[in-house]
C-alpha cells in the first residue's frame, strides 16, 4: 500500500474545520469555493462537509498553475489589461444573495518568478479592479468567508527545499495542520477556547481606546494612528447576515483599522514578504501625513513600489495587527512564503484597502462614513511583518498617556 504525505484524518478534519468553524455554514446557504487544482483532495472534503452541513449548491472555482503561465508565454499584450469581470460580478451577485466564500490557499508562490514584472503589475491590477465588487463584500464583512490552505507540491518544495518531494509535502501538511489546530483531539474545542483568549485582548484593547501605537525597535520608530471610531478584532467575528465565522484559519492576530492619514515615522519589515512570485526582503518605508513617501528593500524593491503605485490607496495601510513573537507559528520557525501563515508570526500592518467591520457600528456605515474616519480605500490589501522579540508597542491615548501593550514582541498585560 503507497504511504500518503498527507495525512487523510487530518486533511477531514481540516474540512469540517473550515465549515463548522471557519464558515459556520448556515442550512440552506450557497458556498462559493476557490483554490488551485492542486489541492483537489481538499476542495472535494469541503464540498462533502458542506453538503453534509445543508449546504444549497457548493460551487467550485479552480485555477491551475499550467493555465496561468500560459498566459505569459503566449498570450498578446492586450491580455495583460484584462479581467474576468463576468466571473468576479457572477461572485458579487451571489455574495449579494447570501452564498458564503471559502479559498484555498496553495498556489506556487514563486509561479510567477520568472515572468516580465510588468505584466504582472497589469494583469494584477485589472483583476483587482474587476475583483473590486466581490472584494467589496468580503472587506465589508457582508457575508461569511473562510481561507484554509493546502500543502502543494510547489509550495512544499518551496518552504523545504532540501527535502525530496513527498516529504517536503509531509512537512508543510504537519505545519498547516498543526496552526489550523487538527492535529489535536478535538479541534471544533481548541478554537472554541483560542477564539476566547484572541477576544481578552481585543477586549482589553477596545476598553482603553487608543488614538495610536507608537512602535520602537531595531529600524522602526513609528506613531500609526488609529482609525476615529475604531474597534479591535479577532478571532471569531459576526458578519452582516448574522453568521459568526473564524475568516482565517489559522490565525493568532488581534487587530484594527489605522486611521489613513496619521502615521508618521520609519519602519521595517522583520520577515519577507512573498508577493506574486516576487520575495520582497528588508523593507523599510518613511510615512509623511499617513502615506509612505520614501520605499527601500534589499530585495524586489521595484516590484514592492509598484504594487503601492496600483492606486492612491496603495501608499497608506488599511490594517493594524499584534501578534505576539511567542505564537505557534513564529515558534516553528518556518517562513512559508505566505501571507495566510506568515502573518501570524508576527505583528504587521496591510498597505491598501480597510476592513468595515473595524469600526464601531461599522456594518451600517456607508464606504464614505468609513473614509471620513480615517478607514483607506484601495484595490489592494498586502500584509508585511514589522513585529519581532526586539519591537516595544505603546498605547496612546487622546490625553497623550501612553500604556505599554507589547515589550520584546510579548503581551505587556496579562
Amino acid at each position: 500500500m503507497t504511504r500518503t504525505p498527507i495525512d487523510p484524518v487530518k486533511l477531514d478534519k481540516l474540512a469540517e474545520v473550515a465549515i463548522r468553524v471557519g464558515l459556520q455554514l448556515a442550512e440552506g446557504q450557497d458556498l462559493v469555493l476557490t483554490g488551485p487544482s492542486t489541492a483537489l483532495p481538499l476542495i472535494r472534503k469541503i464540498a462533502e462537509h458542506a453538503y453534509k452541513a445543508g449546504a444549497g449548491v457548493v460551487t467550485p472555482i479552480i485555477s491551475d498553475e499550467e493555465v496561468i503561465l500560459a498566459r505569459y508565454r503566449h498570450a498578446n499584450a492586450a491580455s495583460f489589461d484584462k479581467a474576468a469581470n463576468w466571473l468576479y460580478e457572477g461572485m458579487a451577485s451571489a455574495f449579494s444573495r447570501n452564498a458564503a466564500r471559502l479559498a484555498i490557499a496553495g498556489d506556487n508562490p514563486m509561479m510567477l518568478a520568472g515572468q516580465d514584472p510588468a505584466k504582472v503589475a497589469r494583469a494584477n491590477k485589472a483583476n483587482s479592479m474587476a475583483y473590486k465588487p466581490a472584494l467589496e463584500k468580503i472587506t465589508g464583512f457582508d457575508v461569511n468567508w473562510n481561507i484554509v490552505a493546502y500543502p502543494s507540491p510547489a509550495w512544499a518544495k518551496q518552504v523545504f527545499p532540501d527535502d525530496a518531494e513527498d516529504v517536503a509535502i509531509e512537512k508543510l501538511a504537519n505545519a498547516i495542520f498543526a496552526a489550523s489546530r487538527v492535529d489535536l483531539a478535538d479541534p471544533i474545542s481548541a478554537w472554541k477556547e483560542h477564539n476566547a483568549n484572541l477576544k481578552k485582548r481585543w477586549s482589553w484593547l477596545n476598553a482603553h481606546a487608543f488614538a495610536s501605537l507608537a512602535y520602537t525597535g531595531p529600524g522602526t520608530d513609528v506613531t500609526i494612528g488609529l482609525a476615529d471610531g475604531h474597534q479591535w478584532k479577532g478571532g471569531a467575528s459576526q458578519s452582516k447576515n448574522g453568521i459568526t465565522c473564524n475568516p482565517n484559519i489559522p490565525t493568532e492576530e488581534v487587530f484594527t483599522t489605522p486611521h489613513a492619514l496619521r502615521v508618521e515615522g520609519y519602519v521595517s519589515s522583520t520577515k519577507p514578504l512573498s508577493h506574486n512570485g516576487t520575495l520582497i526582503d528588508g523593507i523599510r518605508v518613511k510615512f509623511e501625513g499617513g502615506r509612505i513617501v520614501e520605499a527601500k528593500a534589499t530585495k524586489g524593491e521595484d516590484v514592492l513600489n509598484k504594487v503601492m503605485d496600483t492606486d492612491e490607496g496603495g501608499r497608506r495601510i488599511g490594517e493594524v495587527a499584534l501578534v505576539p513573537h511567542s505564537s505557534p507559528i513564529s515558534q516553528s520557525g518556518i517562513l512559508f512564503y505566505n501571507t495566510l501563515f506568515d502573518e501570524n508570526a508576527a505583528s504587521h500592518i496591510a498597505l491598501g484597502q480597510c476592513y468595515a467591520d473595524c469600526f464601531i457600528n461599522g456594518k451600517s456605515l456607508t464606504p464614505e462614513q468609513i473614509q471620513a474616519q480615517g478607514g483607506n480605500k484601495s484595490l489592494i490589501h498586502i500584509d508585511w511583518m514589522i513585529g519581532s522579540d526586539k519591537i516595544d508597542i505603546d498605547g496612546i491615548k487622546a490625553d497623550g498617556s501612553r500604556v505599554p501593550v507589547m515589550r520584546k514582541g510579548e503581551w505587556a498585560t496579562a
